[in-house]
C-alpha cells in the first residue's frame, strides 16, 4: 500500500517524518505500507507549510495519482480553509478511490470530500501525533485503519448501519454556512476541542446548534476538550454542561461522550456508514 502524506496547514519536521517512516517500515501483518511524504510537507511560508498554491497543488498531485492508495494529512494547525476551494474542483477519478485520514484543521477538507462523495473519509490520528505522549500508538492506530481497516481502531460507539461524522468543534462551526459542510442528516455527530476558553466552546456550540443542517443530525457526542484555557472569571459551566444545554435547546439528542480528542487516545471515526467506508 502506498500512502501519500501532505500538509494542508502547518509544516511537518523532517525528523518527525523519519520517525513515522521507521514505524511504518516495522508494520506487521499485511505488510509495511510505503509512506510518500510530499516535499511540500517540509516547506515554510510564515505559519504555513508552503504557500496556499503549494499546499493545494501537493494535495491535488497526490490525490490524482492512481498509484497512491490513500492520502494522510500530516498535521493540523490552520490552513485548510484557505485552500479547500482550490483543491475540490481539481480532484479527478483517482481521488475517489482513495482513503483520506486526518482530523483537527483537516476536518475542513474531510467535510468537503465527504459532501462530494470523494473517497473513504475518516477522522483519525496524523503523523505529527507521534510527538504526543504515547503518540506511537496513535500512529499505529492510523496505519491499522489505512492498511487493514481494523475495527479495533474505531470509536467504541460506532456500529454497522449507522452514520457518523467527527470534527473539531471550531472547525465544524466555521463550516456552517459554507459549501463545504456535508449533509449530516441522520448522522451521529462527534465533536472535540483543544486550547479554547469555555466561552469559546459555548459560542461554537451556539453556532452549530442554530444550524438547520446540524439539527438534522441523529445526535451529538462530545469528545475530549483538552488544554482548556482559564477565563478571567469562572465561566460557571463545564464543557459537558455546555453541550448538554445547547443540544436540549436545539432538539438534538445528546448521546454522551466520544473517545476522540487532540491526544494519543484519539480513535478513528469513518464518515458515513463504517461498512461502506471500510471498502
Amino acid at each position: 500500500m502506498r500512502i501519500g502524506v501532505v500538509a494542508p496547514a502547518r509544516r511537518l519536521a523532517p525528523e518527525t517524518a523519519a520517525r513515522v517512516t521507521a514505524l511504518a517500515e516495522a508494520y506487521p501483518g499485511e505488510g509495511a505500507p510505503e509512506l510518500l511524504f510530499h516535499p511540500q510537507c517540509f516547506l515554510a511560508c510564515g505559519h504555513f507549510a508552503g504557500t496556499d498554491d503549494e499546499r493545494a497543488d501537493a494535495i491535488v498531485e497526490m490525490a490524482n495519482d492512481p498509484a497512491i492508495d490513500a492520502i494522510w494529512f500530516a498535521r493540523g494547525g490552520y490552513g485548510s480553509a484557505r485552500i479547500v476551494g482550490r483543491v475540490m474542483p481539481r480532484l479527478g477519478a483517482a481521488a475517489r478511490g482513495k482513503s483520506w485520514l486526518g482530523y483537527s484543521d483537516a476536518g475542513t477538507l474531510l467535510g468537503a470530500l465527504y459532501g462530494a462523495g470523494i473517497g473513504a473519509v475518516a477522522h483519525g490520528p496524523m503523523p505529527n501525533d507521534i510527538l504526543l505522549d504515547g503518540g506511537e500508538a496513535a500512529v499505529v492506530r492510523a496505519l491499522d485503519w489505512l492498511v487493514a481497516r481494523d475495527p479495533a481502531t474505531l470509536e467504541a460507539s460506532i456500529a454497522p448501519g449507522t452514520l457518523a461524522a467527527a470534527f473539531n468543534l471550531t472547525i465544524l462551526s466555521h463550516l456552517v454556512g459554507t459549501p463545504w459542510l456535508p449533509d449530516l442528516d441522520g448522522h451521529v455527530l462527534m465533536v472535540e476541542e483543544v486550547s479554547e476558553l469555555l466561552y469559546a466552546i459555548d459560542r461554537a456550540m451556539a453556532h452549530i446548534a442554530a444550524s438547520p443542517e446540524v439539527r438534522r443530525a441523529a445526535g451529538l457526542r462530545l469528545g475530549r476538550c483538552s488544554r482548556i484555557e482559564d477565563n478571567d472569571i469562572p465561566f460557571g459551566e463545564t464543557e459537558l454542561e455546555i453541550a448538554e444545554r445547547w443540544c436540549a435547546e436545539a432538539g438534538i439528542p445528546f448521546l454522551g461522550r466520544a473517545d476522540i480528542g487532540h491526544d494519543a487516545g484519539n480513535t478513528v471515526v469513518p464518515f458515513g456508514d463504517p461498512l461502506i467506508s471500510s471498502r
